[in-house]
């Protein structure tokens, strides 16, 4: 199928993809800033709420591309293939002005590569972990995309060695959050006492991260509760759905602390507290721009954990470590993962501390780094992008 002519289209037709809740807001951002300039764009593709709220019409919900693990996809193969087949065909007929995958390499580089070469320029944003893990996949993205756009500076490299177009933009989320966030504020929206000491539980926003470590993280506040009773836990929950699902876990576990879940208000929870336990994830990137002292854990299914332990050849797994190249917050993973060895890391994190003052004076600075108007930025690189070819006079 040839490609279209270089006559402009109005309105634009710009297709995207987001697998989970971290791509929807990348993608609502940058559709923000598309519309500035082009506000009679129309938006297709797979989405969360933020994303349907700028406009998109979303084919499926979300939440059905939502799945960890490289066993756990397993179960849910056939239903991810299916529903990829079927957006190839509608974007082949809908002939997108271009195409954007964001994050969910494993679902959306297929896509890319089969509407490259029908002619759809093709932008992946958010760079898979090629860095740490099976590098030679720049090959297969080399071949399925015209452009990637990364949000950390050290990711570039990889790329330009291998003769990928690439564009560090920054992230979304350090133009978003303060760079001195008000504690008070937030405590006062919560409810909280401004002399609480508060620590966050942040599990996951999956089904699968709350049922392997929703139970964990409440053993660890207990375990830290019994050491200093005064201590009060918070936990954001992402949506309705993990709200109870949380809801039943905490009947379940019958631990005596002071918990107060919250309907999101995943920022005011981390401007609010004072140290939090976090899953391994874009939310540690959101600690860490609220300067906020972490634990970091994570537990996945044996055998994924033991295939990627081989893989992997970055010493880290949280994104404050790997953006400051050394350890500045502590990881527990999987079997080390407990709740006295977590709990403890949290407590001598609770109080002030020559390691705790380092620690966010590394976050001042990777914050100021990171902070690069991500949403214009990736929307005048897409924007480039149509012009060169021929999407744009």
């Amino acid at each position: 199928m040839a490609g279209p002519s270089a006559s402009v289209r109005s309105p634009l037709c710009i297709a995207l993809v987001a697998g989970e809740a971290s791509g929807d807001t990348l993608g609502a951002g940058l559709m923000r800033a598309l519309k500035r300039d082009y506000p009679d764009a129309r938006f297709i593709g797979i989405g969360g709420p933020r994303m349907i709220a700028e406009g998109l019409v979303s084919q499926v919900p979300m939440d059905r591309l939502s799945v960890m693990g490289l066993v756990e996809v397993l179960g849910r193969l056939r239903e991810l293939l299916a529903i990829r087949k079927d957006l190839i065909e509608f974007f082949k007929a809908q002939n997108p002005d271009v195409f954007i995958g964001i994050d969910a390499p494993d679902f959306v580089l297929n896509i890319e590569k089969k509407l490259r070469t029908e002619g759809v320029p093709t932008v992946h944003y958010v760079s898979p972990s090629v860095w740490a893990w099976r590098e030679k996949r720049v090959l297969g993205i080399r071949q399925s995309t015209d452009l990637m756009l990364t949000l950390f500076p050290f990711e570039e490299d990889v790329y330009q060695r291998h003769g990928v177009p690439v564009r560090c933009v920054g992230h979304t989320l350090a133009d978003q959050i303060p760079l001195a966030p008000d504690r008070n504020a937030a405590r006062a929206t919560l409810g909280l006492p401004a002399d609480a000491r508060v620590i966050a539980l942040m599990p996951g926003s999956r089904n699968g991260e709350l049922r392997k470590l929703g139970g964990l993280f409440l053993q660890t506040a207990a375990w830290c509760a019994e050491r200093r009773p005064e201590l009060r836990f918070i936990m954001p929950c992402a949506n309705a759905d993990r709200m109870a699902q949380m809801q039943a876990i905490v009947a379940e576990s019958n631990v005596d602390i002071w918990l107060q879940l919250l309907d999101g208000k995943s920022h005011e929870a981390l401007a609010a507290c004072d140290a939090v336990l976090i899953a391994s994830g874009t939310a540690t990137l959101e600690a860490m721009l609220f300067k906020r002292p972490m634990v970091v854990a994570y537990r996945m299914a044996g055998l994924t954990f033991r295939i990627l332990k081989r893989l992997v050849k970055v010493g880290h797994v949280s994104l404050p470590n790997l953006l400051a190249r050394r350890e500045v917050v502590p990881e527990f993973l999987q079997d080390a993962a407990t709740p006295q060895a977590m709990g403890q890391a949290l407590l001598t994190r609770l109080d002030p501390s020559p390691e705790r003052e380092q620690a966010q004076a590394t976050f001042a600075e990777l914050h100021h780094l990171l902070r690069r108007d991500a949403d214009r930025a990736a929307a005048d690189a897409v924007i480039e992008l149509m012009r060169e070819k021929g999407r744009l006079a």
